[in-house]
């Protein structure tokens, strides 16, 4: 195991600070794990630093083979359990039957209508009786996410969002992965820094932004799911 450097461990005790007063001044938080990079880190700061958290994953039902293969690993590693919530039959057999079973090609309504199914009402569902959840979004990933804030008021959902991470670079994940020898999702290998639904991930070619691969089809500004703000493109000054 490689030695952390100094920047690392003081990023590390910045985040895990972060997380810790979480907890002194919300109680119940949990934390929702996409399974990526940024999720492995925080992962293993949960677990090893503020296992009050709970950790749940949502399987939109359209996941790769990876990303379940990286839930196994993790609870491996750390004899811990990842909480899995999945969508409402009901409701994503109505959305298919309308829609078709890729209609969320259809435009960026049916697209967010399919991730308010598979996504939004199962993370709604994970959350409730919590008083603020984690996220592992950073500045770098994205223009929109460059003005988050590392604690917001999520008024969607009436809770707190804490942002662990907002400030680490990709650099600083990778680092932590290799130095900690961490599991993480293969996909990462094969070009994708962010890993969501397999039909809308791909992996990102040389100079492309980190998130370009997440519904390539779209336009920039609206490649979320619903439960991070879709945010303008704001001005200096």
């Amino acid at each position: 195991m490689s030695e952390i450097s100094g920047k690392l461990l003081d990023r590390a005790a910045h985040s895990t600070a972060r997380l810790r007063d979480a907890l002194a001044l919300h109680g119940r938080v949990c934390y929702a794990n996409s399974l990526g990079a940024e999720s492995v880190v925080l992962s293993d700061l949960i677990w090893t630093r503020a296992p009050e958290i709970e950790i749940f994953t949502i399987d939109t039902g359209r996941l790769y083979p990876e990303t379940y293969d990286l839930i196994d690993r993790l609870q491996r590693r750390y004899g811990r359990t990842i909480k899995i919530v999945y969508p409402q039959a009901d409701a994503l057999e109505a959305w298919a039957a309308r829609h078709g079973v890729n209609g969320f090609r259809g435009g960026i309504e049916p697209r967010l209508g399919c991730c308010a199914i598979r996504k939004v009402e199962p993370f709604r569902r994970a959350i409730a009786g919590n008083r603020a959840w984690v996220t592992g979004i950073r500045r770098g990933q994205s223009a929109s996410r460059a003005f988050a804030a590392p604690v917001e008021w999520d008024g969607d959902n009436g809770l707190y969002k804490i942002s662990p991470l907002l400030d680490w670079s990709g650099e600083d994940v990778w680092d932590y992965i290799r130095c900690k020898r961490l599991p993480y999702n293969g996909l990462h290998d094969a070009g994708f820094p962010s890993i969501g639904c397999a039909p809308c991930t791909r992996a990102v070619r040389p100079g492309e932004d980190e998130r370009a691969g997440r519904w390539w089809w779209e336009r920039p500004d609206a490649r979320e799911c619903g439960l991070h703000p879709r945010r303008g493109i704001q001005a200096e000054g």
